[in-house]
């Protein structure tokens, strides 16, 4: 069993899928620093300078205590870093359509490369056999 589970393992399929989730989790940390550090400011300086990360709708506000302690944290719905994800999502599907649509152009560039000329089929050469005998 050992040896069942290292032989699907060293599998290029696995291998291949281990590589790719590797790189997306580098992928969604750098698309998610580019959202929050680059282009949610800018929105926000167009918003009117403010951080969508911030906004939210409160259900129950914060309980401070009487000496400054807060006793009971705010019970908040946090909708502005729901649309930090919703920015993030469409920023990570353009750059994945367009490593798809890359790999695409290369793959047909591949594909439209002139076939070599496989010579005459098997049915031709026996009819030039057949030719050939009936001149003798």
């Amino acid at each position: 069993m050992l040896k069942e589970f290292r032989d699907f393992i060293m599998t290029g399929n696995v291998v291949d899928l281990a590589v790719a989730v590797i790189l997306a989790g580098a992928v969604g940390l750098v698309v998610t620093g580019f959202t929050n550090d680059m282009i949610m400011p800018i929105v926000g300086h167009f918003a009117g300078g403010m951080d969508f990360a911030d906004l939210k709708y409160v259900l129950d506000p914060a309980v401070i205590g009487p000496d400054g302690e807060i006793v009971e944290p705010e019970n908040a719905v946090m909708w502005g870093k729901w649309v930090n994800s919703i920015i993030n999502l469409i920023i990570v599907g353009f750059v994945l359509f367009m490593i798809v649509k890359a790999y695409g152009n290369v793959r047909k560039k591949k594909e439209e490369a002139p076939a070599p000329d496989p010579g005459p089929s098997e049915k031709d050469i026996l009819l030039e056999i057949r030719d050939e005998l009936r001149k003798k």
